[in-house]
């Protein structure tokens, strides 16, 4: 299934991309970071997929179509599948945590905001700031 996603985005296949590609596929609803992915291919004795390498698969794999990259903190990003659901994101500003959340009041509200400034909504980006639970009990 991975190497069918690789070839059908038009992307060879190779070792390291089925492997980063797999990562991904295997937590779908969860946003990584670069680190996030070099400790999961550490984790599964990949040690020869260099940090360069997942830097050049993540860059094909967004201008394939197949994920979507996030920059919500400054240089921090995020990778996360393109599943081609509506979602927003909330995000911890202490730890990084990001969450995404279906909100159909929220969708329906852009969508009227859209339509009343004479807009069709083609895509959107909204997220909220806050502390986590988490980090919330640390202080």
């Amino acid at each position: 299934m991975i190497e069918k996603s690789l070839k059908n985005a038009g992307l060879k296949v190779t070792g390291p991309r089925v492997r980063i590609l797999g990562i991904l596929k295997n937590s779908p609803n969860k946003h990584f970071s670069v680190g996030d992915i070099l400790f999961s291919l550490r984790k599964l004795n990949s040690k020869s997929v260099s940090l360069a390498t997942i830097y050049r698969a993540l860059t094909q794999f967004e201008s394939a179509g197949l994920l979507v990259k996030h920059n919500f903190e400054g240089d921090h990003f995020t990778f996360e599948l393109k599943n081609g659901c509506y979602h927003d994101h909330i995000l911890c500003i202490k730890c990084g945590l990001v969450k995404a959340f279906l909100d159909r009041e929220i969708k329906e509200k852009q969508q009227d905001i859209s339509k009343k400034h004479g807009f069709r909504m083609i895509e959107h980006s909204s997220s909220i700031k806050g502390i986590c639970r988490t980090c919330l009990s640390k202080e």
